[in-house]
């Protein structure tokens, strides 16, 4: 796993942004393809990688079913 991409689902991050995502894209193409930036021959197969990974990720994201803890209400007495 590369240790640059973030975990951008809820409760880790509240509101994964458009840029978030896009950089875990790039990371993890950066990562399977083994070059940090592509040659000029490679630059329009990379920059697509990182468009469909980054779309897929937004899917998965709005797609997810997250179960937030509940917050655990302390009794009267307790409270103070």
């Amino acid at each position: 796993m590369c240790r640059s991409i973030k975990t951008l689902r809820q409760p880790y991050v509240e509101d994964a942004t458009e840029a978030d995502v896009r950089a875990a894209a790039l990371q993890y193409v950066r990562k399977i393809s083994g070059f940090r930036a592509p040659s000029k021959a490679n630059a329009e197969a990379f920059d697509h990688a990182v468009d469909v990974i980054a779309e897929a990720t937004s899917v998965l994201l709005d797609r997810l079913e997250v179960k937030l803890p509940r917050q655990v209400e302390q009794p009267a007495e307790q409270a103070g």
